[in-house]
């Protein structure tokens, strides 16, 4: 019955953006996302370089999510017809997750869609490489979605994610474009807010900021119990907890960052970084901070999900299952920084002006 429904869908939606496509293609540029109802650091820093670089290409953001409750869904329902116009209206799509309007329909021949990924790398099996696993998307849901179908470009951080992003789109080389995300330029360049941030949390003065970020994942809230019991009683490091934006997992005050900082900016101010399979991992290796991996959980993850990188064997020395080990080795000052630095540089190249490269290519499509 699921599959029918979708199928009706599908038909619906193609209906309604033939008439669509007979409107006059504009000088634009339309992002789409379900990530978030506001613009990702990716997206305002590359309006801004393509801005100073044309400023004549008008740039368009449909960003929606998708809420609970009948009425969100009727809501989205309607604003899919506005992703429609929009397509049918514009020479480039940027996208930074899966979209229905895009996978599902066939588009003019001008336009030109470019998946622009919302994570930096992929540790963990992602999209068409995770289908059919206990944690992935149903097999035959995703064939009828179209699951990442559509794209004439995907960026991939580096040649060794590449091999990823063409298992997990479901495409070909001659489709990805090595080209790190304009948020590389962010966390490489500029100071950190560091005396905002400490105003706003006086408890991390005199010590070691510990930042963990997980992926959204099951079992979330359980992992974040056992790091919290080994930080209590340690005076040494002030503990801070940043959820996934999709997580429902609720942080006490007290490891609650304050202020208005993002996960990029809290990766910055951080001494250590903490994480499971979130591609935060490379960030924090972009600015060579110390990075451990906490995963009590790993062989059953890797059943359950499966994992692009081998951590235990590319990070042999930062790879913990047990929170009072990885204390111990935060406790020791040692780390294995030539480790740290062969994983930077094999999953994310950092060709500086990235963003502003990644402008100059998108305005290229535009004059296709």
């Amino acid at each position: 019955m699921k599959i029918l429904l979708i199928s009706l869908l599908k038909f619906g939606l193609k209906i309604i953006y033939a008439p669509l496509k007979l409107l006059k293609t504009q000088n634009r540029i339309v992002y789409l996302s379900r990530q978030s109802n506001e613009k990702s650091l990716d997206m305002t820093l590359l309006e801004k370089a393509i801005c100073e670089q044309n400023s004549d290409v008008e740039q368009v953001f449909r960003l929606r999510m998708i809420d609970d409750g009948l009425s969100a869904k009727i809501k989205y329902c309607f604003a899919v017809i506005g992703d429609m116009y929009y397509l049918a209206t514009s020479k480039v799509a940027i996208v930074d997750t899966y979209s229905i309007t895009v996978s599902c329909l066939n588009h003019k021949k001008d336009l030109r869609v470019l998946q622009m990924w919302h994570a930096l790398g992929a540790i963990k099996k992602f999209g068409l490489q995770s289908v059919g696993t206990k944690e992935g998307r149903d097999e035959k849901v995703s064939r009828a979605m179209c699951m990442h179908r559509g794209y004439d470009y995907v960026l991939a951080p580096s040649e060794a994610t590449a091999d990823f992003y063409m298992e997990g789109f479901g495409t070909t080389r001659d489709k990805i474009k090595i080209c790190p995300l304009p948020r590389v330029d962010f966390i490489t360049d500029g100071e950190p807010r560091t005396s905002d941030f400490y105003y706003s949390n006086p408890a991390a003065g005199q010590k070691k900021v510990v930042l963990y970020l997980p992926t959204f994942r099951e079992r979330e809230a359980y992992v974040i119990e056992e790091l919290k019991t080994e930080f209590a009683d340690n005076d040494n490091y002030q503990l801070l907890i940043s959820p996934h934006p999709l997580s429902e997992t609720k942080v006490e005050d007290i490891y609650k960052p304050h202020g208005d900082f993002t996960p990029a900016e809290l990766i910055k101010l951080a001494d250590v970084v903490i994480t499971d399979y979130s591609a935060c991992a490379f960030e924090a290796a972009l600015l060579m901070k110390p990075l451990y991996f906490f995963v009590p959980d790993y062989e059953r993850y890797i059943a359950d999900r499966g994992l692009n990188i081998d951590l235990k064997a590319e990070m042999p020395t930062a790879v913990f299952e047990n929170a009072e080990e990885l204390i111990a080795s935060l406790d020791s000052g040692e780390y294995d920084m030539n480790s740290l630095f062969n994983f930077k540089e094999k999953y994310v190249i950092n060709t500086k002006e990235n963003t502003k490269k990644l402008a100059e290519f998108i305005l290229s499509l535009t004059k296709e």
